[in-house]
């Protein structure tokens, strides 16, 4: 882990950015252990800034969305990062419950459609959002 006092100029630029924009003077260890890499470091950060930001979706709309895929992918960290996040920005107990109450249909019904190949019906394949 990268601690402020030991971090380059470059990596104490970040940190500075993450305080500020978070309000906090509390730096954490997934941002400390990217401070080895300062081109990953800054990457990584101007991505979370930028999606994360108010956008279509309210903050804990996409805070729940995070705190889905991190317990779809069995990230401990991340899970506990986005649920404090979360419950910061209002989610509530009841929430969290259907929430991962969904994430394990989905990840049920997946497996299954996966395992059964099951082809994907014409009236789905109409309705998909279309990219330019």
């Amino acid at each position: 882990m990268v601690e402020y006092a030991d971090a380059s100029p470059e990596v104490r630029e970040i940190y500075d950015d993450i305080r500020a924009t978070r309000k906090t003077d509390f730096i954490n260890n997934f941002w400390k252990a990217l401070g080895h890499h300062p081109a990953t470091l800054r990457r990584t950060w101007e991505s979370v800034k930028e999606i994360m930001a108010p956008g279509a979706l309210d903050a804990v709309t996409k805070e729940m969305i995070y705190l889905a895929v991190s317990a779809t992918n069995q990230c401990g960290y991340c899970m506990a990062s986005h649920s404090a996040s979360a419950r910061k920005k209002g989610m509530t107990e009841e929430m969290f419950g259907e929430l991962m109450a969904v994430v394990g249909l989905a990840n049920h019904t997946n497996a299954l459609a996966m395992g059964h190949r099951v082809e994907i019906d014409a009236e789905f394949k109409a309705a998909e959002f279309k990219t330019a």
